[in-house]
């Protein structure tokens, strides 16, 4: 005899665990108010650009505004840590990047666990950094750069102690056998800003932040640290093309705090991917020179964990810590 409508809901209520029953009605209501995109760095950075990104989709989808707060400071770790301490309701996000799984092997008094604390929700995009010059600069070529550095005492400017951009130049000087000067600054803006004044002689930022510089012609691009060339500059070398086993790659995603119902987790997953796949996003991806990366919470996970075991190996054979 087949049940009724309304008797198959009743008994299937009955037996969901009453815990549950909160967490589904949460997942179907959210979000409920504004939520909040945390970033770690200032307005113009790659994580702000990727947040913005994102958070405009959502806001479309979701029919809620997801704000961006830009909270700056410890190398991005005090965005993380806000997170990670925020209500486990969805309400707040980290814009995740490669910062937050660096940090853990360069400060050893961080008040939080980002493996532990941060729960991967969604991978938005995977990158690269860029090698770039002042135009001006003795080296036109990748090899010239290697040559010079090697004969000459060359300012390598960076976002700061333990930075990608830092450790683009400590995994450089390892492989190539050179030693450099590392000048560090407060976020790559400002060493942008001394590179095109022609104060330092090189500066590794995320291709993102340097692209528009590039195409004007204002710094030269002499290599990208991926594994295969940017398509955006197809005649730029790898660094790898030259230096054996060099490979420095970047990502944007979204994180949330430990305890979040999996059912928020799952949505906001979804709704994020079918945003990655509408044409105009994934075009302004493009043309920020990244490459769209969906996938799920656990393979986001994944990636993490290994992204942060190779660093953490770079990090302690180089003797960084950060300030």
């Amino acid at each position: 005899m087949k049940l009724r409508r309304r008797q198959f809901l009743q008994i299937a209520v009955a037996g969901i665990p009453a815990v549950a029953v909160p967490h589904m009605a949460w997942s179907l209501a959210y979000p409920v108010r504004p939520v909040q995109i945390v970033a770690g760095f200032p307005p113009g950075s790659h994580a702000d650009l990727y947040a913005r990104l994102v958070g405009q989709a959502l806001s479309e989808r979701l029919g809620k505004q997801f704000i961006v707060e830009n909270r700056t400071g410890a190398a991005g770790s005090l965005a993380a840590e806000s997170v990670a301490r925020a209500a486990p309701d969805g309400h707040t996000l980290l814009l995740t990047n490669p910062a937050d799984a660096l940090d853990m092997a360069l400060y050893d008094n961080l008040r939080f666990d980002y493996l532990r604390d941060i729960v991967p929700v969604a991978s938005l995009a995977r990158g690269m950094a860029v090698l770039v010059v002042n135009p001006s600069f003795p080296a036109k070529s990748f090899p010239d750069f290697i040559a010079y550095a090697k004969h000459n005492k060359i300012s390598l400017a960076s976002g700061g102690i333990g930075s990608i951009s830092h450790l683009c130049w400590a995994l450089f000087s390892m492989l190539a056998g050179v030693e450099t000067m590392h000048v560090p600054y407060r976020g790559e803006s400002p060493a942008l800003t001394d590179l095109l004044g022609g104060q330092v002689h090189a500066v590794c930022p995320t291709l993102p932040s340097t692209i528009e510089y590039i195409k004007a012609g204002r710094l030269r691009a002499l290599a990208v640290t991926a594994t295969t060339r940017a398509p955006l500059l197809p005649d730029v070398p790898t660094v790898g093309e030259f230096v054996p086993g060099f490979e420095v790659t970047t990502f944007a995603g979204l994180g949330v705090p430990r305890n979040t119902p999996n059912e928020i987790i799952e949505k906001l997953n979804k709704e994020v991917n079918a945003s990655l796949a509408v044409p105009a996003l994934k075009q302004r991806i493009a043309e920020l020179g990244d490459t769209v990366s969906a996938n799920s919470p656990d393979e986001f996970g994944k990636y993490i964990v290994e992204y942060a075991d190779k660093w953490a190996k770079v990090i302690g054979a180089a003797g960084i810590k950060g300030q």
